[in-house]
């Protein structure tokens, strides 16, 4: 597989859990709708900069444990995949819904920021995620782990931006969109836990091969 192939992958992947509502597009929408398309951009910088931080966690991990513990990387890999593989058997099993109550909103942009950085820098699902998934895309063969980092960063973010920027300017008919189809959002999570299965057996079975 190709480097451009690996990065499509890994945008592909990044999409589709993006898109599947949850606490930071649920904490987007609270915030655009109590405070308008200010204070849901804000928010939306917030969990932006978090991701960025969990980036560089992931980047550092992998490229110390490459360095001075190469053998266990492949042990990681494996174990990387497996979770992976169980979010998604999880998120195809459940039925992911948004209701009318939410996170509450901010009371200004900056707090809209700060806590939307905070919320994304302490939830361990995310640690536990960034874990699981650069093992499976960071890759020696590449180039420089550092670069390689910066480019699924910059995605990251640009999706995020995409995504949540996208909601917190039409927050209402968001809003409205998830409460009003909540078939449409269940058939969503069960596709993203779909494609996050396929996607931790492909790259398990591809490093596994290159090892």
């Amino acid at each position: 597989m190709s480097y451009t192939e690996n990065l499509w992958l890994f945008f592909v992947l990044l999409f589709g859990i993006i898109v599947v509502p949850g606490m930071d597009m649920l904490f987007v929408l609270a915030n655009a709708l109590t405070g308008g398309r200010d204070r849901g951009l804000a928010a939306t910088g917030g969990i932006m900069l978090g991701g960025v931080a969990h980036t560089l966690n992931g980047a550092i991990g992998v490229g110390l444990l490459m360095h001075f513990v190469p053998i266990l990387f492949k042990p990681l890999l494996i174990a990387g995949a497996t979770y992976m593989a169980y979010i998604g058997i999880t998120l195809m099993r459940s039925s992911i819904t948004v209701g009318h109550d939410g996170p509450a909103g901010s009371r200004t942009a900056w707090t809209a920021f700060r806590q939307g950085l905070v919320t994304c820098l302490i939830n361990p699902k995310a640690y536990l995620f960034v874990i699981a998934v650069y093992p499976q895309f960071l890759k020696p063969a590449y180039g420089p782990i550092w670069m390689q980092a910066t480019v699924m960063g910059l995605l990251t973010v640009a999706t995020q931006a995409a995504i949540y920027g996208g909601l917190a300017i039409t927050a209402g008919r968001s809003r409205g969109l998830l409460v009003d189809n909540p078939r449409a959002t269940v058939l969503a999570g069960r596709a993203a836990g779909l494609l996050l299965f396929a996607i931790s057996v492909f790259t398990a079975w591809e490093g596994l091969r290159a090892a």
